[in-house]
């Protein structure tokens, strides 16, 4: 019996919405990719979202469909899938580290086929990571990499307890902030990228959501569906429309990718406003 994540900071409880849709997608004849362990994440823990259980199950029927699902299930399957593509092709490059920053639900070290002797850090919340070695013990799930969970707050001080866990600063790392900085503030998500960066030798990288507007329409549309609340309510809008430039003053230089160009790579009809999309920055 899994330990209840009530005790999770909300923010921390809408990776279980983001793995309920992850396994919709793996149940696709055309899937963009394949999570073994979403189903069994979303189940252990849909009991804190009655309503969202429903929209998320909703989400992969036929024909119109509205709510919080709907709206985010394409938003979820394409961007696994970029940041899927962008780690395995940062590792190839040599990047010999992964550090995932919020890692959540994620089980990209259990599922992705890394290279050899590959160290892949997850941090997030001791609750979360709690919540998550639970679930992934009961379904016997094993590595595919070297593993390590840092449970750490990451608007603290959390570069020492990387160190200290074994992540070794002069080696290339691919860090991935997979949906997190929408939920930091600018001087919050400033600090945590000024320590990737001291913690970044040439030729690491790192990826995250980026849109060249403000907001790319997502938060007005998601506001004006009802029972939003609790969600728009955490977003604090990150680096915003500056990442960009943010990251060329700290030593990146970056290449974004939008959404809509990946869905037509990715064979997927986008049915609403999905501007935005993605960078990924280089260490000069």
């Amino acid at each position: 019996m899994v330990t209840s994540p009530e005790s999770m900071p909300a923010v921390s409880r809408t990776a279980l919405g983001v793995a309920g849709l992850r396994a919709l997608e793996s149940r696709r004849p055309d899937r963009l990719f394949a999570d073994p362990y979403a189903r069994a994440f979303f189940d252990a823990g849909r009991t804190l979202f009655p309503e969202f259980a429903d929209t998320v199950e909703a989400a992969a029927k036929p024909g119109p469909a509205s709510g919080l699902g709907a709206l985010f299930f394409p938003r979820v399957a394409i961007r696994t899938r970029f940041c899927d593509d962008y780690l395995l092709a940062a590792t190839a490059a040599g990047c010999e580290q992964v550090v995932l920053l919020a890692a959540g639900l994620d089980a990209r070290a259990f599922r992705l086929a890394w290279p050899p002797r590959l160290r892949l850090f997850e941090l997030d919340l001791p609750k979360v990571l709690e919540f998550k070695e639970e679930v992934l013990d009961q379904e016997s799930a094993t590595a595919r990499c070297t593993r390590i969970v840092v449970p750490v707050d990451l608007i603290d001080h959390w570069a020492d307890d990387l160190v200290d866990a074994g992540f070794q600063p002069e080696k290339r790392t691919a860090w991935l902030a997979e949906g997190l900085l929408i939920y930091l503030s600018y001087d919050e998500a400033s600090r945590l990228l000024t320590t990737v960066s001291e913690l970044s030798p040439p030729g690491s990288q790192l990826s995250f959501e980026h849109s060249a507007n403000r907001d790319g329409g997502l938060t007005a549309h998601v506001r004006s569906i009802p029972g939003s609340e609790p969600l728009t309510d955490l977003w604090k809008g990150g680096l915003a429309d500056r990442a960009p430039e943010w990251l060329a003053e700290h030593g990146w230089r970056t290449q974004t990718y939008s959404r809509s160009s990946l869905a037509a790579e990715y064979g997927r009809t986008l049915d609403q406003d999905f501007s935005g999309g993605f960078l990924i920055a280089v260490r000069r």
